[in-house]
């Protein structure tokens, strides 16, 4: 039996948040963060012959998919979560500066 994987994107808008709400959203991509660290794991560990689903976005339908490919795109995603979290630990560097 193969085993699917979720795509773990980051939803529209994440990166506009209120600046009063700067910890929840803080939390919330420290577990998106973990989350997508284990999809690259996982990804990077599959054996070549391994098949690859992507679950269709608001439904329960799985696509096949390159493994090479959504391991990038899982990086990149991954990168960029990481990337929104510092900006966010800077604004609050900044804001307890003043």
């Amino acid at each position: 039996m193969e085993m699917p994987f979720r795509e773990a994107r980051p939803e529209n808008g994440a990166g506009l948040v209120p600046a009063d709400n700067s910890a929840p959203h803080k939390e919330d991509l420290s577990s998106k963060i973990k989350e997508q660290k284990i999809v690259v794991d996982e990804l990077s560990n599959l054996k070549k012959h391994r098949k690859v689903y992507r679950q269709q976005q608001n439904s329960n339908i799985f696509f096949l998919a390159d493994r090479t490919e959504m391991l990038s795109e899982s990086k990149n995603i991954l990168d960029e979560l990481k990337k929104e979290y510092q900006e966010v630990e800077n604004s609050e560097k900044n804001k307890t500066k003043k």
